[in-house]
Order: C-alpha cells, then structure tokens, then sequence
C-alpha cells in the first residue's frame, strides 16, 4: 500500500510464557477456555470434533465428532453450552457444556469462520472484514461491523476472541493477530506472532496460526495454529508504530 495508506496501528510483541503439547493433526478451527477448562474445535471433512482438552498435556479428555458433512469451525462458551459453527453448511451447533451432548442448532448465511461472545452477543467472523453480531437465543444476525485499518478493510478474519473488551482475530495465512474495536470496527493494534514457529522446523502451507484463547479467570492468553504440535502461553510485552 501507499505511505498515505500505511497502517499507523501499533504492532506488539510476545514473550513465550511456556509451551505444551497440542495434537498435530487437530485441524484447529476454535479455541476457548472456560470454567477452568480447555476447549477445541476442529475442521475437515469427516475429521470435525469438539473436545475437551487437558491444556498441560494435550490429552483429548472427551471429545464429540461432527456429521461428516459438516466441516467444523470457531466455537465459543455461552452460559451453560458451548456454541460451534460449521463453515459452508449453513448450520450453527449448541451443546451442553457439561456433557458436549448435542442440544440444538441455529441457521448461518454464508460461512461460517470465527466466532466468540461479548456477553450480549456472539460474535462470527466469514472470512470477509465483517463481523456479525448475531442473537443468542436463536443465531439471528442482528448487525454487521466493518473492520477498518485507516481507510483499509481488514479482510481474512478468522479466529476470533474477545480480549479485555476488544475482539482480537487471526488473519489466515498471517503470523499476527489483529485487535479491534467492537464499537467502531477500528483496528487498535496487531500482535506479532511471527517468533513462534521454530526456525529450524520445517511448516507446511497449511499449519497457520489459528485459535486464541484467553482464561477469563487468570487473563492468560493461549495461542495455536492448523496442525501445530505445540500451544503457546504468551505475553504480550511491548508495543511500537510500524
């Protein structure tokens, strides 16, 4: 882009707090932890679960899989459930939190990518610079927010979290996070992420960066990415004007 049209957002980075196993062929879609608890959701046709997972180990404690029509995307916790998209099918999934025991589903228009709550909505994110703000008690959409960096549309929103009141989104096939404003769309910043896969390690085109999660309990932040062997505990630490 232009100098005229050059990002002015501050660009943070990250301190590996630690790092722990995570399953290499978890197609991961969505990340979140709640009540202490580590979820995961996961993409491809006929390999789509959601399941819990212990964060130390990366141990499946329980898991349930999707039809096989179904390729699963973002979740999010919602009171007692847990909440899941699908991408191209047209269908939301709920569950029961406790159990993962399938409760009901809700329809999407369009696909599906990310998604994440602010305690009034649930947040989703299509792969376009949009977000959707969408009804609980039924998935209904009820407005759409633009993201703007500048004047330029932030597109390719992913995976979406919400981060001490601001929404935070993987850009697919970007090593960053975007932070957002969920009032205005604004872009507030972006954390780099490129550190985290090792120099020395071979990657593959499709082992990007996807799925944020943050405890709401200790603020921890937790990150991953497509068919990465490891999730990372990170800080972020400083920020400067790119």
């Amino acid at each position: 882009m232009s100098s005229a049209q050059a990002s002015q957002a501050p660009v943070s980075q990250v301190r590996v707090v630690a790092r722990f196993p995570h399953d290499p062929n978890a197609f991961t879609q969505g990340l979140v932890i709640t009540d202490g608890e580590l979820y995961e959701g996961t993409g491809g046709y006929g390999e789509s679960v959601l399941r819990r997972v212990d964060l130390k180990t990366g141990r499946v404690l329980a898991q349930v899989e999707l039809s096989d029509r179904w390729f699963g995307e973002g979740i999010t916790d919602w009171q007692d459930e847990l909440i899941q998209l699908t991408w191209r099918a047209g269908v939301g999934l709920r569950y029961d939190k406790a159990t993962l025991e399938p409760l009901g589903r809700f329809s999407i228009r369009g696909e599906g990518w990310g998604l994440t709550h602010d305690g009034r909505h649930w947040i989703m994110s299509d792969g376009s610079a949009e977000l959707r703000f969408l009804d609980p008690a039924d998935g209904r959409e009820l407005r759409r927010l633009r993201v703007m960096d500048g004047p330029k549309p932030v597109r390719r929103l992913n995976e979406l979290e919400y981060v001490g009141g601001e929404v935070w989104a993987n850009l697919w096939y970007e090593d960053r996070l975007v932070r957002i404003d969920p009032a205005t769309g604004q872009v507030l910043g972006y954390v780099d992420l490129g550190g985290l896969w090792p120099d020395d390690q071979p990657r593959r085109h499709d082992q990007v960066l996807n799925g944020i999660a943050v405890d709401p309990q200790t603020g921890d932040l937790f990150v991953t990415g497509k068919r990465w062997p490891w999730l990372y505990q990170i800080e972020v630490v400083e920020s400067a004007t790119d």
